[in-house]
Order: structure tokens, then C-alpha cells, then sequence
């Protein structure tokens, strides 16, 4: 390979994997709303465990 085919290549992949390793640091409104319906889901669970005792 050519230097500068090798320099592609790797540019290709670290285009790739960047964007992978740099999540937001905020949470979003989905996750947000995604934490509480399982914060529910346990309620619920410990809940119905107690009933049922």
C-alpha cells in the first residue's frame, strides 16, 4: 500500500470510532423519560411483591 492509501485508511477508521467514545455528557428527554418508566416498573414490582406476601 501507498503511504497515503495507509493515511486513508486509518482516517477512515478513526472517523469511525470517534464518534463512538464521545457520548453526550447531558442527558436527553428520551433517557430521561426512559429512566423514569423503569423506576415505575420497579414501584410496580415491589408492589405486587408486598401484595402477594
Amino acid at each position: 500500500m501507498k503511504v497515503w492509501q495507509k493515511t486513508l485508511v486509518i482516517a477512515c477508521i478513526l472517523a469511525l470510532f470517534v464518534p463512538a467514545f464521545s457520548g453526550c455528557s447531558e442527558e436527553g428527554p428520551m433517557e430521561k423519560t426512559g429512566k423514569q418508566l423503569d423506576k415505575a416498573a420497579d414501584d410496580a414490582k415491589d408492589a405486587a411483591k408486598k401484595a402477594f406476601e
